[in-house]
């Protein structure tokens, strides 16, 4: 019995001693965080029932070899996370409050998780992307579905305590150096952003996916879509990459820097259907983010020297394979649960299109053919009743949806959401963040990986350790390219000018009345203007309405001297 004791307390501390941070991580040259947006376990769970389903022989995803850890997620004043914050503490080391992106929180007293220094307050953050290529030369790239000022990827190429402040966002990813950029959002490159990147050897292209698949150059931004890319499920292949596709562009293009990259790719919208419950899109979506994965891997295994780190920034929408008014649930086999998931052939939102743009004799037509679904009459009522349904036979003003319904909405993407929901034996608690721990993959070429559980910060100090930073190194660097205007310019006249006007962003101008010298900064770019000339910075240039405070450079006040 002592010795069946003793082996067990040998083996728990082994197993103890195994789940922590590694010691000493052996320094890398590439670096590639593979986002996948909102992911719950259950979502992986449901994407490789639904592969094996497809595929019987196919029962292990990309990412399973190196699952490695679970990670707490969590703003700097909540257990729950959102987006913004969750992938900017990734980047810098740091917590911050929900909608931040890449900025310090403000003092929260007893709901702070961690420390909170309150005199840095609304202050930029630099990401490991800034520090990689300003300190090591590396090129950076990102890859998403979204549009390129969402969260995910603006919190790795901007700044700001508002996530939905999207042009300003835009504007500082266009300015902040980025080598490749693949994914969404046409309507927020401007015009002026576009020359900006053609000045300054970058090829732009949009909505031209031959254009991009012929490009040799290894600068190059390539947006689909006015705002986000479609879903896996609605994309058509002739117009949109698949994102395994973006990942292995991005990949060839960056790896021609000689002294490595940083690739951020991004499963966006694997969020997005985990936020409007939708069924069709959300293993589909999680299936083509886990195809990229494999490109990433690939990648990493032939040419070495390359870390892969995958894991979600939060939770999601209390997904479940299982739901409690679906009798014996338990008992039924693989093809009772997935036979129908695996019939559906549009998102949520891509049906909606479809059936809004066929004539309504062709309704039940295209239920079946595109979710293999024969409507039942009160699901059938429900959309031909809804006002968002264009085609129905009944005038707007006539319609009477059955509001006892457990099927009623007034939206009809919602009300699809619910009839496909219907049909699977899936569940789901709310259409918001969850605050579960996620999972963590890693591959590391020195089998150096996180082990057990992790948090986020300590995951963002691994990633550090990738390219020998540290998190004072970190914070010193922050303290370099964003320090107060007030601090910068103390012996110097300094005025801010404002404008009404709708994305015209402030301007700062510092004189030194002793010499005549002057400089001007246009917020949210990397230009200033001093001597009649214009200069390119390394980094952006912010500026925080709250505080009226423009954070720039050290070292600017050299051309004040």
């Amino acid at each position: 019995m002592k010795k069946i004791l003793s082996l067990v307390i040998v083996l728990a501390a082994a197993l103890s001693s195994s789940a922590e941070q590694p010691k000493k991580v052996k320094p890398v040259k590439n670096i590639i965080l593979m986002i996948t947006d909102g992911t719950s376990i259950s979502t992986v769970s449901a994407a490789r029932w639904l592969q094996v389903y497809r595929d019987p022989a196919n029962t292990r995803l990309n990412i399973d070899p190196w699952l490695c850890a679970y990670v707490r997620t969590c703003n700097s004043d909540a257990p729950i996370g959102d987006s913004a914050p969750t992938t900017s503490c990734y980047v810098t080391g740091h917590l911050s409050r929900s909608a931040y992106v890449s900025t310090f929180p403000p003092y929260k007293g007893q709901d702070n998780i961690e420390p909170v220094d309150s005199t840095r307050a609304y202050a930029p953050m630099a990401s490991i992307l800034e520090a990689g290529r300003q300190l090591q030369g590396k090129a950076l790239g990102m890859v998403f579905t979204c549009q390129f000022c969402h969260a995910t990827p603006a919190d790795c190429s901007a700044h700001y305590y508002n996530r939905n402040a999207s042009q300003l966002l835009a504007d500082q990813a266009v300015h902040n150096g980025f080598d490749v950029i693949i994914g969404g959002g046409n309507r927020y490159l401007t015009a002026d952003g576009e020359t900006y990147l053609r000045q300054n050897g970058t090829s732009v292209y949009r909505n031209d996916l031959q254009a991009m698949r012929a490009d040799k150059g290894n600068k190059m931004w390539a947006l689909f879509g006015d705002v986000e890319m479609d879903y896996d499920l609605d994309r058509n292949p002739q117009e949109q990459p698949s994102l395994a596709e973006m990942t292995e562009t991005a990949l060839s293009k960056l790896s021609q820097d000689k002294d490595g990259f940083f690739l951020l790719v991004e499963g966006s919208k694997v969020d997005w259907a985990a936020h409007d419950n939708d069924p069709a899109a959300l293993p589909n979506e999680f299936l083509a983010f886990d195809k990229a994965c494999g490109v990433a891997l690939d990648f990493a295994r032939r040419h070495g020297n390359t870390a892969v780190i995958i894991v979600p920034d939060h939770g999601n929408s209390g997904f479940s394979i299982g739901r409690r008014d679906l009798n014996d649930y338990s008992r039924q086999p693989l093809r009772k649960l997935f036979g129908q998931v695996n019939q559906y052939k549009r998102s949520a939102d891509g049906m909606e299109r479809l059936i809004n743009a066929q004539p309504f004799d062709s309704l039940r037509s295209l239920w079946q053919t595109y979710q293999g679904i024969d409507l039942s009459a009160e699901e059938y009522s429900q959309i031909i009743n809804c006002k968002g349904y264009k085609p129905s036979p009944i005038p707007e003003d006539m319609r009477q949806p059955d509001k006892s319904s457990s099927l009623y909405s007034p939206y009809l993407s919602v009300i699809i959401t619910k009839i496909l929901t219907k049909h699977t034996p899936f569940g789901w608690t709310t259409g918001g963040h969850t605050g579960e721990d996620v999972f963590l993959a890693v591959y590391n070429p020195n089998n150096q990986r996180p082990l057990g559980f992790t948090t986020n910060t300590e995951l963002a100090h691994y990633m550090q350790s990738l390219w020998s930073m540290d998190q004072t190194k970190m914070d010193n660097f922050t303290d370099q390219i964003f320090a107060r205007h007030k601090d910068v310019f103390a012996s110097y006249q300094c005025t801010i000018q404002k404008s009404e006007e709708k994305d015209v962003w402030p301007i700062l101008t510092v004189s030194n009345p002793a010499n005549g010298k002057s400089l001007t900064a246009r917020a949210f770019s990397n230009i200033i203007e001093t001597g009649g000339k214009q200069v390119q910075l390394p980094s952006v240039i912010t500026y925080v309405d709250r505080n009226d405070m423009f954070y720039l450079p050290k070292t600017l006040d050299k051309y004040l001297k």
